[in-house]
């Protein structure tokens, strides 16, 4: 995994070699990342050679856009965005904010919404690697996330373009794309804590967590990288270098222990009452905050994050020892009335 001198505080864990890979939110998540070295906010000193406008993105870009920050300006990363739904289009408005082109392609059609947005939009991820595309970000769900990246033609990319994905899991994505993608293309795995939700208000103090798992040293790759972290840098995200194990071992204690105890909450139909306490308002939020995501999301954070399960028993054994306690007290209460003639205080 390459690291650069100008912003790696720590050295980052080396990437696993190839793994097979396998067959088969928006939360104001806990913030697991606190302890994690950070990312320095330094600016990038060099970027890369300045690039000659697109004819076709200017005219794109200039039909409806109204107050979507800056056009992309002559330096601009041509940021490709494989899967266009909420979360890549919440994404895509931070890197036009910063100046960047936006290309997307999805199994929807949204050229419309890009259209009036100077976002270029292709009707197959083929076209969209032809338009040459710096940064190909995949922002597909977990469970489509295989097949999505199997089907990218790859072969139509430019030699120096960097992979980048944004799922909540981060050993899965790594593995697959070091096995699927030749060694010229660099990989970068990233995860913004955060959502259309609870950034909606701007990403100012909001963890991204970030691995540079094959990224070179020096050269084009390098500039691009730096240029691609440095949008969420500059929106004021917190800047949190770490392993993909390391990321999937902290989320699996708050992330998906976040979800699993909303999902077990919305199980039970809780109501509001009038005479709500403050807990039971946080309560009710979690839930609704948890159903409002998919079922599929949540799957995808069991089902890809070898944690899990582990965490799935901790949570059980803890409601057996809970349960036990208040059994135990109960039981020696029965005993002392019953058998010792004891009367209840």
């Amino acid at each position: 995994m390459a690291s650069s001198p100008r912003h790696s505080t720590h050295p980052t864990s080396p990437s696993s070699s190839v793994a097979t890979a396998p067959t088969l939110l928006r939360l104001n998540y806990p913030d697991f990342c606190a302890f994690a070295p950070l990312r320095p906010t330094t600016r990038a000193h060099s970027r890369a050679p300045a690039l000659l406008p697109d004819p076709e993105e200017q005219q794109d870009a200039g039909a409806c856009r109204v107050g979507h920050g800056p056009s992309p300006s002559a330096a601009a990363l041509r940021v490709g965005i494989v899967g266009f739904g909420n979360f890549g289009q919440f994404i895509a408005g931070g890197i036009q904010r910063q100046g960047h082109a936006v290309l997307a392609t999805s199994r929807s059609d949204y050229s419309g919404y890009c259209a009036c947005r100077g976002i270029r939009f292709f009707a197959t991820a083929e076209a969209l690697c032809e338009a040459g595309p710096d940064v190909l970000l995949i922002c597909s769900s977990i469970l489509s996330t295989e097949a999505v990246v199997r089907a990218i033609p790859f072969h139509a990319l430019r030699p120096d373009t960097l992979i980048a994905d944004v799922l909540s899991v981060k050993q899965f994505p790594r593995n697959l794309l070091l096995e699927i993608l030749p060694p010229r293309f660099g990989i970068v795995c990233t995860h913004p804590m955060f959502g259309p939700e609870s950034g909606k208000h701007g990403w100012s103090g909001l963890p991204f967590v970030y691995d540079k798992v094959r990224v070179a040293q020096e050269g084009d790759q390098a500039v691009k990288c730096e240029q691609f972290l440095s949008i969420f840098e500059r929106e004021g995200c917190r800047m949190v270098e770490m392993s993909c194990e390391e990321h999937d071992r902290y989320a699996a204690g708050s992330q998906f222990i976040t979800h699993t105890i909303g999902r077990i909450l919305s199980q039970l139909n809780l109501k509001s009452t009038p005479i709500n306490t403050k807990g039971y308002e946080t309560l009710l939020q979690l839930t609704e905050n948890t159903i409002s995501d998919s079922f599929d999301l949540y799957y995808g954070l069991f089902m890809y994050n070898v944690n899990a399960t582990e965490q799935i028993d901790n949570l059980d054994r803890a409601f057996d020892k809970v349960k036990q306690m208040l059994y135990g007290r109960l039981h020696n209460v029965l005993r002392k009335q019953i058998v010792e003639r004891v009367p209840i205080p």
